[in-house]
């Protein structure tokens, strides 16, 4: 099977309320497509690349699907201190050294949330509705330790009320009607956030006592030109984790700013833009900053893909 690219949800701020909306739990993980054609089992992220090697839990697809052959829409998710954490999950996420998986199985346990079904013996349900392909969702999948299906509310504003008593990351609010649209992004689909989060290039560090101990962010516009958009020293990193970050420079430490719009950093070291991270902020301010920026995690994500929105 064909990797695809999903269907995603655009960013709110109000709340779709009525009959036809559920809401679900935005879990903080990677999203993971699964392809079983009833003999091999492949996992595929949005971006289409391959992470079957990282997950082999899921890899005995007759212990928790009733089909021929199918294509499932979810989320992988690490738990820490009982919550679902992005930093953890990374841990699996970015393993190269694939020996050390059967480690990280024990170490960083991982759960599948699974939302959604495209596709089940030899029929693509594209054109079905959301509350069709969740009814065949759960005819289809068997829940077990490692396996779960996305639970729907139908009080949306409640779910969210809910999700940030318990510092979850927000919900995704869905139209029953809506049918599912690859590479599609539309108000069927709505996230609405406790913070919002974006993939951001590392330009610059600061040092202190010659070790990491800040970012410098940004992101590129239409033309190219890298744009300053923050600084974060404060997230999930932890004093290893910024020794690691500081060896990891070295190769690409250069003389001048790569900022379009210049900036003075006190003991800044410049970077070639090489390096990617997940931030969540509050907002955007006025100066087009983000507005207290926690560093979530390093990821894979190219650079050419971190656009001024």
């Amino acid at each position: 099977m064909k990797p695809i690219k999903p269907f995603e949800p655009i960013l709110t701020d109000v709340i779709p309320q009525g009959d036809q909306w559920i809401a679900q739990v935005k879990w903080d993980g990677t999203r993971i497509l699964t392809y079983y054609d009833g003999d091999k089992t492949q996992l595929f992220n949005r971006k289409q690349n391959e992470r079957t090697k990282q997950y082999p839990e899921l890899l005995r697809p007759n212990s928790y699907i009733r089909a021929e052959n199918c294509i499932l829409d979810g989320e992988i998710i690490a738990l820490q201190n009982g919550k679902p954490s992005f930093y953890e999950v990374m841990k699996r996420d970015r393993v190269r050294n694939l020996d050390r998986v059967s480690q990280l199985q024990q170490g960083v346990p991982i759960t599948y949330m699974i939302f959604d079904i495209l596709y089940a013996d030899d029929q693509w349900l594209l054109d079905k509705p959301l509350r069709e392909r969740q009814q065949i969702l759960r005819e289809r999948i068997t829940e077990n330790e490692v396996i779960r299906l996305v639970e729907s509310f139908s009080d949306t504003e409640g779910l969210f009320n809910v999700c940030m008593e318990h510092q979850l990351e927000g919900i995704v609010c869905k139209n029953l009607e809506s049918t599912y649209v690859l590479e599609g992004k539309d108000t069927r689909w709505r996230k609405r956030k406790k913070e919002q989060d974006l993939i951001a290039v590392v330009g610059g560090v600061t040092l202190k006592n010659k070790t990491v101990h800040s970012l410098q962010l940004g992101q590129f516009d239409k033309e190219g030109k890298l744009f300053y958009i923050g600084s974060a020293g404060s997230g999930k990193l932890t004093a290893k984790d910024w020794v690691a970050i500081t060896n990891a420079i070295e190769p690409i430490i250069i003389k001048d700013n790569p900022f379009f719009n210049q900036i003075d950093v006190k003991d800044g070291v410049w970077l070639r833009p090489a390096l990617t991270v997940k931030i969540s902020f509050l907002e955007w301010t006025e100066g087009r900053t983000l507005r207290h920026p926690v560093i979530e995690s390093f990821v894979t994500v190219p650079i050419e893909e971190c656009l001024l929105e």
